[in-house]
Parts: structure tokens; sequence; C-alpha cells
């Protein structure tokens, strides 16, 4: 079984990449990496990931809008 490690992400609010990864991704929705994997392989989750060399990045942009409530 696997351990988590509280790795320090940096705050939304102070982001200055465009995407992340899912890790990243999953600490500022409060979900687990595991259902942002599942959100882009059956491609229904609230956001879409863009594939870097066949890794997965989550837009900030989306990211910040699915918080504020922002429609998409």
């Amino acid at each position: 079984m696997e351990t988590e490690v509280n790795q320090p992400f940096t705050p939304l609010a102070l982001e200055t990449r465009s995407a992340i990864p899912t890790d990243a991704a999953a600490h500022h929705l409060n979900r687990k990496p595991q259902t942002l994997r599942a959100w882009a392989c059956l491609e229904n989750g609230a956001i879409r990931p863009i594939r870097i060399n066949g890794r997965l990045a989550w837009p900030v942009a989306a990211i910040r809008a699915l918080l504020n409530g922002d429609a998409q």
C-alpha cells in the first residue's frame, strides 16, 4: 500500500504555470488524483486535461474558473 506524502503545493492564486500536474490539481480541487485520471479517461469530468508527452496537465485557468463557479 502506498503512503501519501505531504507535498507543499503552490497556492493557486500564486501559480504561474499555465497547467499543473495531476497531484497538484487534485489538491486544489480537493479530489484524489485517481478521480482526475478517471475524468481524463472517461472524458466526463468537470474540466479536461491537456496531454504533454503522454502525461496529464490540468489548465490552471480551468481550475480557477471551476472553483469560482464560472460556467465553461
